[in-house]
Parts: C-alpha cells; sequence; structure tokens
C-alpha cells in the first residue's frame, strides 16, 4: 500500500507515518514545516519506503505513481498556531483539503479527513456525539481553526457524494505525547513544561472546565484502522476519560515531583468547558477503543520532554510559515494554483507542485528535485 500523508512532520503525522512504515506500507510524507519539524521523522529518512516531500499542501499536488490512500493531516493544529496566523489556518482547511481530495480523486485513492472536536465548539450537549451539529461561534478568535476544520467536513463529504471519492472522516479529541512541541500551547505542554522548569502552572479560569486526552499511540491504531476501511464517517476518536483541568495540573504536579504552584488566569475567548467523546461508533465499526491509562501516558510525555534537546525545542519555521533561509536541498516548491476555486483567489499565480523521485549526492535521504520557499502549516 502506498499512502501519501500531508502534514507528516507533524506531531500525529509523524506517528502515523511510523506505523504505516512498521507493517511495511510505502509512505510519501509532504509537510512545509511551518509547525512540523524534519526530527519528528528523521528516523524513516533512511528507509527506501519512506519519502519525505517539503511542500505546501493547499498547492495543486502532482506525485508520480500510483498512490492507494491518503491521510490529510496537514494544518495548524495548536492555538499558537491557529491564532497568530489565521489565513493560513482557513486556507489549510479549504485549498490543502481542496487539493488532497483532487489528488485523492485523480489516484481512486482512499481519502482520509482529520477533523477535530473542536467542530462541536462549546458543546450544549454532554456527551457529544457525531450526530451533534455543535456550537460554534463563527466570528470569534477560534473560528479561523473551528470553521476551517467544518468546511473540510462538508467539502470532503461533497466529494464523496457528488465524485464518488472514497472519503472518510475521523473528529481528533485531546491527543498528547511524545514528539508535541514544548510551545505548541496545549494544555498538556504547558503544564509539563511548566513543571519540569519549576515555573508555575497556568490554570485558566476556576480549573474545572474538562478535557478527555487520548494517548498517541492509541489514537494512531484508531486513524490506521479507519484509512483501512470505507467507513465514510464521521466517527470520533478520543479517550471518554474525562479530567477536569485542575486534576490535570495536580497530577502532572504529582507525577514530576515538581514544587510548582497552581496560578489562574482569566478562561479565554470562546473556550469548551467540557469535552467528552461519544465513542460507540469507533467501538463498532472500527473495533477500536483506548487502552492508555492517562497516568501511564503524561508519563511517557514528562519522559521524552525531559531530554533538553526537547524543552529547548522551537518550531522549524517561523510564525509566519517561512522557513528562516533554511531549505532541504532538493525541494520543489512553487507558486501556488488551487484548482476549482477559480478567480476567487485571483492574486494567487498558478503552478504546481510536483515530485521526480531521485537519490540525494551525499545522503540516501530522498527528496524531489528543485528548490523554493515554503507556507502553510501541518498538523
Amino acid at each position: 500500500m502506498r499512502t501519501l500523508v500531508t502534514g507528516g512532520a507533524g506531531f500525529l503525522g509523524s506517528h502515523l507515518c511510523d506505523a504505516l512504515i512498521d507493517r511495511g506500507d510505502h509512505v510519501v510524507c509532504l509537510d512545509d514545516l511551518s509547525s512540523g519539524r524534519v526530527a519528528n521523522v528523521s528516523h524513516l529518512l533512511d528507509c527506501e519506503r519512506f519519502t519525505f516531500v517539503e511542500a505546501d499542501a493547499r498547492w495543486e499536488i502532482t506525485l508520480e505513481g500510483k498512490f492507494d490512500a491518503v491521510a490529510h493531516l496537514a494544518s495548524p493544529a495548536s492555538p499558537p498556531d491557529y491564532l497568530e496566523r489565521p489565513p493560513e489556518s482557513l486556507t489549510a482547511g479549504s485549498h490543502a483539503t481542496l487539493s488532497a481530495l483532487n489528488f485523492a480523486h485523480a489516484n481512486n485513492a482512499r481519502f482520509m479527513l482529520a477533523s477535530t472536536s473542536e467542530v462541536y465548539g462549546d458543546p450544549l450537549v454532554h456527551l457529544q456525539p457525531e450526530t451533534y451539529w455543535g456550537n460554534v461561534n463563527p466570528i470569534g478568535p477560534r473560528s479561523v481553526y473551528d470553521e476551517a476544520k467544518r468546511f473540510a467536513e462538508a467539502m470532503t463529504t461533497s466529494y464523496g457524494a457528488a465524485r464518488g471519492v472514497n472519503v472518510g472522516i475521523i473528529r481528533i479529541f485531546n491527543t498528547y505525547g511524545p514528539r508535541m512541541r514544548a510551545d505548541d500551547g496545549r494544555v498538556i505542554t504547558n503544564f509539563i513544561v511548566q513543571a519540569l522548569r519549576g515555573a508555575p502552572l497556568t490554570l485558566y479560569g476556576n480549573g474545572q472546565q474538562t478535557r478527555s486526552f487520548c494517548y498517541v499511540a492509541d489514537l494512531i491504531r484508531g486513524i490506521v484502522g479507519m484509512l483501512d476501511c470505507s467507513e465514510p464517517g464521521p466517527i470520533n476518536l478520543g479517550n471518554p476519560e474525562e479530567l477536569s483541568m485542575k486534576e490535570l495540573a495536580e497530577l502532572v504536579i504529582h507525577i514530576t515531583g515538581s514544587t510548582s504552584e497552581i496560578t489562574h488566569c482569566p478562561l479565554p475567548a470562546d473556550d469548551p468547558t467540557r469535552r467528552k467523546p461519544v465513542i460507540e461508533q469507533a467501538a463498532q465499526r472500527l473495533g477500536w477503543a483506548p487502552s492508555v491509562p492517562i497516568e501511564i501516558g503524561i508519563k511517557q510525555t514528562i519522559e521524552w520532554f525531559q531530554h533538553p534537546a526537547e524543552m529547548n525545542a522551537a518550531p522549524t519555521g517561523n510564525r509566519d510559515g517561512r522557513e528562516s533561509g533554511r531549505r532541504h536541498r532538493g525541494a520543489l516548491v512553487q507558486e501556488p494554483h488551487v484548482p476549482g476555486f477559480g478567480q476567487l483567489y485571483a492574486p494567487w499565480r498558478s503552478g504546481t507542485i510536483s515530485a521526480h523521485w531521485g537519490r540525494a549526492n551525499t545522503d540516501r535521504r530522498r527528496f524531489p528535485r528543485g528548490g523554493g520557499d515554503t507556507a502553510a502549516g501541518a498538523a
């Protein structure tokens, strides 16, 4: 099986690449490195069945050879990333999804969209089943991510209905584990980094708002299951064990043995008060359920962050999506052409992403030939 993973150098994408390579698949990882990191997939670069392409998924994707599946994860996913780059976040949900769908359609490939529990917004229903339509502020600060994913779901569904693409949608609830960025702004990352540094743990509001945290290894099993079947979804993937933010902070302090105290800050706008998935569809249709207890997952994540290189790690790209002048030899990136949007985005001139596989001269890493800049985010 040959699979394209967009956003494949990100937190979730890199773990998915691992799982697919481990079972013998051929994997092409496409990422522009604005929030993903080459370090996340560096251990795969010598593998004959793995190819890394540095490119922006919002642009037309033209890769040589036949693909059996497309796992579309490319998107800014952490609050600092999507709040600091609103247009890029919105176009990751629209342009990148359209580009990946067109690529899947051309290859007659299975297409899987990595959506999010954010489509439920600040839910008025607890628990959240897939049939719940959500409570989202379409012009609030978080809308650049929430509405981008809701649009991506609509686009994916329309390609399944109108063009016969074999599509599937998963809605990912809070996930954590190794390879999260120290500066990604997620609550588990914040708490762990603060605790390890002996800094106060920042608790927003009264700390009674809840989340349900799924360890990354569990989530990846669900993603692979969805990729391998023909279920259209949407299907929730998450751990139904609900935890308050205060309980999470106390757990992190306990496991790290930190002397950190807890401080309170105002709750951000439109921040959901409760999140807990109904996962009956995942159990029935994918045979999936999470198995890693929060205590074990947090411990393993803390151990990963205790390495100095990870504690001090910054994203590869700058917040504007550019690469600080560093370029991987062989990356072909041209100006974007987004088929299907006509003149709505007239300032964008046509171009494509293409890749012609070949050996690098000085090592065994495989990159497409060419050169250029990069722009949008990877999940």
